[in-house]
């Protein structure tokens, strides 16, 4: 209780202080140790024998505002990415030349902000400091979505020459994708923490969250082909891209990650990802230099046997795969879910 005393002065609940033990390693059999059958039961003692505050009442924390909920003001922003988007989709495919363009510089910027503003107000908010990391990466990762393929297989062959074709779908449809994945979000923090609450012990409360984890995370990559399927669609493009449902996932999870207190490994699968495809485009216009055709054999042999899109496949697929291994040892712990997402 000495070396806790300041977790235990500033929980609001005996489950802050359980998430907390379970974070700095205090497993039930630590728990045993001080004759109590698992950590909640010790942390149940432990926050009513630490003196606080009058004023702090003895009851569980309550539950989020009405704002953070389903019917909240974010799951209208949610939508906000998308509106934008496809405006500026719309936008492109009306107009040639210069005012191309600029309606394509300024939808940019427009998708930009909605997408900051939707994830600022919604369950996907992450703490301060931790968003500068991975945005600059995941700029990169939607840029060559929408331009890399194209400009990957003019460099392969003698191009380019003029302006490569744009994938539009695949960014179509992510911005759209921007409401699941925050209803999804909200799904699994709410789901958690009502299991959090009836858990008696850190391995059953693991058991029940796994199954939520990767189920929420299914739904998100359901809504991801559905969308895509109906954006190439109307766009008439091929529609469902393995890179495009590679690249979804890969945000979403990084994402849940970072806002539930785990910025690290976001950061770097999203930095090696989007360093591994320069590399593939850079190794393909380098291969061009005299000698030095050999470069080009390893993206060249991906793309002869699965397309130009094989790399994003390939690269947003293992690094997604990486973080679902990550986050399910991760985000099955108490004390990712003990406070709110984004709370600081």
């Amino acid at each position: 209780m000495h070396r806790h005393r300041e977790l235990c002065e500033r929980a609001v609940d005996p489950l802050e202080i359980a998430a907390g033990l379970e974070a700095y390693g205090v497993t039930d059999r630590t728990a045993a140790r001080f004759r109590h059958r698992d950590v909640f039961s010790l942390a149940e003692e432990m926050y009513a024998r630490v003196p606080r505050d009058a004023e702090t009442p003895p009851e569980r924390r309550p539950p989020p505002p009405a704002a953070s909920g389903p019917g909240g003001g974010w799951a209208v922003l949610a939508l906000l990415p998308g509106a934008l988007c496809a405006a500026a989709v719309a936008g492109v495919r009306l107009t040639h030349g210069q005012p191309r363009l600029a309606v394509a510089a300024a939808g940019a910027l427009a998708v930009a902000l909605g997408l900051r503003v939707a994830l600022r107000c919604g369950p996907l908010r992450a703490p301060l400091g931790t968003t500068s990391r991975n945005g600059t990466w995941t700029c990169w990762l939607i840029a060559y979505a929408l331009l890399g393929d194209g400009l990957l297989a003019a460099g392969l062959a003698a191009g380019p020459e003029g302006p490569w074709p744009l994938a539009t779908t695949p960014v179509l449809a992510l911005a759209l994708s921007c409401a699941p994945a925050l209803w999804c979000a909200h799904l699994l923090s709410v789901r958690a923490r009502r299991k959090l609450v009836a858990s008696r012990g850190l391995a059953d409360f693991a058991d029940s969250v796994k199954p939520l984890l990767l189920g929420v995370f299914a739904l998100y990559l359901c809504a991801l082909v559905s969308l895509l399927a109906v954006c190439g669609k109307v766009l008439d493009e091929p529609a469902v891209s393995a890179g495009a449902v590679a690249l979804g996932a890969l945000l979403l999870l990084a994402r849940l990650l970072t806002v539930h207190g785990f910025p690290h490994a976001p950061a770097v699968v999203l930095c090696t990802a989007a360093l591994t495809e320069t590399c593939a485009l850079a190794t393909v216009f380098a291969s061009r230099l005299p000698g030095c055709s050999y470069l080009a054999v390893p993206v060249r042999t991906v793309t002869d046997a699965w397309g130009p899109g094989a790399v994003t496949a390939l690269v947003c697929g293992i690094a997604a795969l990486l973080l679902l291994g990550h986050a399910t040892r991760t985000l099955t712990r108490a004390s990712a879910h003990a406070r709110p997402p984004g709370a600081t």
